[in-house]
């Protein structure tokens, strides 16, 4: 896959292990900033966003908003980064793994876990 496609409705991300997982294989993500796109979003060096924050928190946004700023991002700067620039886009792919692989893994996970399920107490 060359582009990680997630839009649940905020606030209803499970989780999205799939984002961090394709983020380890170099998958830039086009995502609503929900669950931990809201952390490892950086706009367009990992990938982009659709929709916006307030306060920290994603914005409430009617569907067909969301559609439109999905599909004017895949034409504005989505596709022609991937179609007229792939030594660009093979660079984003680079942050990708350097930004969102690093700070989305599995010693991470285990690390927090343990301090805030064990050590907080």
């Amino acid at each position: 896959v060359d582009l990680w496609l997630n839009t649940p409705r905020p606030p209803h991300e499970a989780s999205g292990t799939s984002g961090m997982k394709a983020a380890h294989n170099g998958v830039p993500s086009l995502s609503v900033l929900d669950g931990w796109w809201l952390e490892g979003h950086v706009e367009g060096v990992p990938g982009w966003a659709i929709g916006s924050q307030h306060n920290g928190t994603p914005s409430t946004r009617g569907d067909d908003e969301d559609a439109r700023e999905l599909y004017s991002e895949l034409e504005e700067s989505i596709l022609p980064l991937y179609h007229d620039d792939p030594m660009r886009w093979a660079e984003v792919m680079r942050y990708t793994i350097a930004l969102n692989a690093s700070m989305f893994n599995t010693q991470r996970m285990v690390q927090e876990y343990v301090i805030q399920a064990y050590m907080d107490r």
